[in-house]
């Protein structure tokens, strides 16, 4: 199924085609479920001359199988990508194209190259050899060191608006509940999709997080479910549940889940404090899978939210107290 909202980042890049501007290195950003990797696997598919580029991004995405592609990602047991396989990776595109008509090479994410990784393709992203084209696909831009970023042509995969979005969603499968969905995902359709597995999830930790400012539950019994949830999903729907809180609080006619915290309980929290609180998710958010204690960390954050936010005051280091946040 085409990806409606990527037709405008297909034709930037075939206007670049014609106009003989195409860079050596590009860095995908966007908000996860955006489609970065559907792009990704169009612009293998466009460089390479294979079938489909004339289609344009699709879902579900399939990534092209080509002896010139190279595409990188963690190990099945890992969440980083070592250092080995980019020396692997680079190794591969000094090597004569196979058919003569270039290489591309994926990094899937870029944020989760370790450091010593990152280090070891920076002369080539520099200097690609022959026509190589470097494709960066980075979820979180904060993980990646500026020399990386520095090197490589940014394009932003912007999120189409809300009822394209449903539309799309509906075409793909009739649901009544894709508003919820789209709205647990912060608005990325692709997200959407697998959000909407989860809404009881959701649905379920709405009321805990309300239940946890009126005093009716306890930080560490909730910690210790969350922490069997993954960790990055917990955290997005910190984030994106405290975005609503504040538009809340700051006007009054944010959208707040059903089953969130009353007006009484948002009028003993200071706005600040929550921006303070929404800064500590988004650092953790900002760090690699496993540098931290997930129960300890879900804990701590518990403790402050049922705490009404006292102890998270505006100039304090953000989430000092929280094991592993890298200030």
């Amino acid at each position: 199924m085409k990806i409606t909202w990527l037709q405008e980042f297909v034709f930037g890049w075939s206007t670049r085609v014609e106009q003989a501007r195409v860079p050596h290195a590009v860095m995908l950003l966007g908000a996860a479920g955006s489609g970065k990797r559907a792009a990704a696997a169009w612009l293998a598919r466009e460089r390479l001359g294979l079938a489909g580029a004339e289609d344009g991004p699709s879902y579900p995405v399939e990534l092209p199988e080509h002896a010139d592609l190279f595409w990188v990602k963690p190990p099945p047991d890992k969440h980083a990508i070592g250092i080995e396989q980019i020396r692997e990776l680079v190794a591969d595109l000094s090597l004569t194209s196979y058919e003569g008509g270039g290489k591309v090479a994926v990094i899937e994410p870029a944020n989760a190259m370790t450091a010593s990784a990152a280090n070891s393709l920076l002369k080539t992203l520099e200097e690609p050899p022959g026509d190589a084209l470097m494709i960066l696909i980075a979820d979180r831009i904060g993980r990646l060191p500026a020399t990386v970023q520095s090197r490589c042509q940014r394009i932003r995969i912007e999120l189409p608006d809300e009822s394209e979005s449903l539309d799309w969603l509906g075409q793909y499968q009739a649901a009544p509940d894709w508003p919820e969905a789209l709205r647990l995902a912060a608005n990325a359709p692709l997200a959407a999709l697998e959000a909407r597995d989860r809404l009881e999830r959701a649905r379920s930790m709405d009321d805990e997080f309300a239940a946890l400012a009126a005093a009716r539950l306890s930080p560490i019994d909730v910690a210790a479910r969350w922490a069997r949830y993954e960790p990055d999903f917990v955290l997005d729907w910190l984030c994106h549940s405290v975005q609503r809180y504040i538009r809340r609080a700051a006007c009054g006619d944010g959208e707040v889940p059903a089953s969130g915290p009353a007006d009484s309980v948002l009028s003993r929290i200071d706005r600040r404090n929550l921006f303070c609180y929404l800064d500590t998710i988004n650092r953790l958010r900002g760090q690699a899978a496993g540098s931290f204690n997930v129960q300890l960390t879900f804990e701590s954050l518990l403790i402050d939210w049922a705490g009404g936010l006292a102890s998270c005051q505006p100039g304090h280091a953000p989430g000092e107290r929280l094991p592993g946040v890298a200030e």
